[in-house]
């Protein structure tokens, strides 16, 4: 399975409308744009280009039907983390174009400035979009937690969530990207049944009761050719994100507490957010 993490879909200069604030933060949030192309590439992807009913097919030239909309691909899912109030605007996009998506939402913001609201939820869901956790606090370094507050995280959001839907919530991802396996021991006594990573990969794994799924990350700059790539499969926009998370994780271990502060001084995020864990 190939899953694309996105964040927020927001106006050029508009980043703190919509998720969490700062610069750190506006790395992952796209226009609506850039978006609309990276989907339009999936869909053409998508697309079986020997469908009589394309208009790309030769065999049809003259006065061809509309295209029809693609299925959407069992393999692919479009995800987006933190729960920002421009989910309404991207599910907009994605039905547009025969798509739905996966939102995983903090639940502490849930109807703060700049995060989606209940109705929002239940209107996401009623539409046939996926509703997920993305923890109660969303913790900077997950991995980092204790066992105790990483059940909390799990089993708080997923209890708000399946509320707020009337209907059992048992997906997630993994906030910060900080993953480890005790994170996944967690989810899984928590209820929770597949959670997403960040890990890029394609790959699927099993583990006491629970799905793991890693992800490809989508920043602003990345072109819809390369998000074509990474969901055709391709290996090299693959092994560069692989190689680049590899290097990260490096950095993360041997840098400890002095990683993130090396990073908030490198990007410039300053305190707009107390992460959960923060004290």
């Amino acid at each position: 399975m190939t899953a694309l993490m996105y964040h927020d879909v927001v106006a050029a200069g508009d980043e703190d409308a919509s998720g969490f604030p700062g610069r750190d933060a506006a790395l992952y949030k796209v226009t609506p744009e850039t978006f609309s192309e990276h989907l339009d590439a999936l869909r053409n992807l998508f697309l079986n280009p020997t469908n009589p009913s394309n208009p790309s097919n030769p065999s049809n030239p003259s006065n061809p039907p509309d295209p029809p909309d693609p299925p959407a691909p069992p393999d692919l899912s479009i995800t987006f983390d933190d729960g920002g109030a421009s989910a309404m605007a991207a599910a907009d996009l994605l039905e547009a174009r025969g798509f739905i998506g996966h939102f995983f939402i903090t639940t502490n913001y849930i109807g703060t400035r700049g995060f989606a609201g209940e109705a929002d939820l239940r209107e996401l869901a009623r539409r046939g979009h996926v509703i997920g956790s993305h923890s109660c606090s969303h913790p900077l370094r997950m991995g980092h937690c204790t066992v105790a507050q990483m059940l909390d995280e799990w089993r708080g959001s997923r209890a708000i969530l399946s509320d707020i839907l009337g209907a059992d919530v048992r997906v997630a991802s993994v906030p910060g990207g900080d993953f480890s396996m005790p994170v996944a021991d967690a989810a899984a006594q928590a209820g929770i049944t597949t959670l997403f990573t960040s890990e890029p990969s394609a790959q699927t794994q099993q583990l006491s009761g629970l799905t793991l799924a890693g992800r490809f990350t989508i920043q602003r700059w990345t072109t819809a050719k390369t998000v074509a790539a990474l969901a055709a499969g391709s290996w090299l926009p693959r092994a560069r994100q692989a190689a680049v998370w590899n290097a990260k994780k490096l950095t993360k271990r041997l840098g400890g507490e002095r990683y993130l502060q090396l990073r908030r001084l490198l990007i410039g995020h300053g305190d707009e957010v107390r992460w959960g864990d923060q004290r």
